[in-house]
């Protein structure tokens, strides 16, 4: 007996976060007729300037409202220990964009026991980088080696550590931010390293994958490359994405990515 609509759309999805992503997540899914975000999760300090933003389109509120069957984070790493793990403890399925979370020693487990204890599912969405539904089939017969180069323009490294790194100002040629394991990479870059963890995470793992950061004035948009090797053979994966407008950590690719999952919660043919 096939499902319902009922059964495969949420009753009531709720965005986590109202930064520049999650802006645009709002936006282009308040065009798509069949999705519809009820709720929006602030902190207590943006509330009023986030209600005037979305100007009676959700509620806007600090915490995920009861009835939440579906919510969605774009909110960065503290939003994990405040809404996703509580939800996914009361079953509540969730999806999350700050993948590079899972980085911090403990967090994987928690979320696990998490959805162990509500009985419900966390989905780790690709953001910014293709090809990851092929690196994790690739890992069922077994991989030898994951390497990952993440190359940004200047503006995608301000406000980070690249800054104490590296004069960004006098860069003419690329220049080697950080050589280490994708761990090391998605806790030291918490908003430049998500589709590192991503990557390692579909492949060998956070501590095997090795990735190298790259900061190039040469270049206008996000470079991501990842390499892998094992017994399905090889693939090298290559995305140049423009880089999100209002944040240009983050390329465009994500918010598209967030909202393709949503579409698969909608009735019809997904691939």
């Amino acid at each position: 007996m096939g499902r319902t609509a009922t059964e495969v759309l949420p009753r009531h999805l709720s965005l986590i976060g109202l930064g520049a992503v999650g802006r645009a997540i709002f936006e282009r899914a308040w065009q798509e007729p069949e999705i519809r975000l009820r709720a929006v999760v602030v902190s207590e300090s943006r509330r009023t300037e986030a209600a005037a933003w979305i100007d009676g389109r959700a509620e806007v509120l600090t915490r995920l409202p009861e009835d939440c069957d579906l919510a969605l984070e774009c909110a960065g790493h503290a939003a994990l220990g405040q809404h996703i793990i509580p939800a996914l403890s009361a079953g509540v399925e969730c999806a999350m964009l700050s993948v590079g979370a899972l980085a911090t020693p403990g967090v994987a487990e928690q979320l696990e026991a998490a959805t162990l204890l509500g009985a419900t599912r966390l989905h780790l969405l690709p953001g910014a980088i293709g090809g990851i539904d092929a690196l994790s089939a690739a890992r069922l017969a077994g991989l030898e080696s994951v390497t990952y180069i993440g190359r940004k323009p200047i503006a995608g490294w301000r406000g980070t550590a690249a800054e104490t790194a590296l004069d960004l100002d006098s860069l003419r040629a690329p220049a080697v931010i950080l050589r280490a394991s994708a761990r090391d990479a998605a806790r030291h870059y918490p908003k430049n390293a998500n589709v590192a963890a991503a990557v390692a995470l579909a492949g060998v793992g956070l501590d095997q994958t090795q990735v190298q950061l790259i900061a190039d004035p040469t270049i206008s948009e996000n470079i991501h490359e990842f390499s892998a090797r094992g017994a399905f053979g090889e693939m090298r994966v290559t995305l140049a994405g423009r880089p999100l407008a209002e944040n240009p950590k983050t390329s465009a690719l994500t918010v598209l990515s967030a909202l393709r999952f949503l579409r698969h919660r909608t009735p019809g043919i997904c691939i």
